[in-house]
């Protein structure tokens, strides 16, 4: 069981590198690419999806971080 939630960490250590580098830092990543039209607020919606994405993706990371933490002690 061990060795299965180390390979999910290592997956999801990757899927969490891959998510930040994603992001733009002044509309030059994906959200500045122009696949859909910018909303009333200036943000597209695929930068706003990606956002929530890594919030989900970086709280799994921490959530299972924990948990091998104390199973390894």
């Amino acid at each position: 069981m061990l060795q299965a939630f180390a390979v999910f960490h290592v997956l999801i250590s990757m899927a969490l590198v891959g998510l930040i580098l994603m992001h733009s830092g002044r509309d030059t990543g994906l959200g500045g690419m122009g696949f859909t039209p910018q909303s009333a607020g200036g943000t597209h919606i695929v930068e706003r999806n990606l956002t929530r994405i890594t919030m989900i993706v970086a709280v799994i990371f921490a959530v299972d971080t924990v948990l091998l933490f104390r199973w390894l002690q």
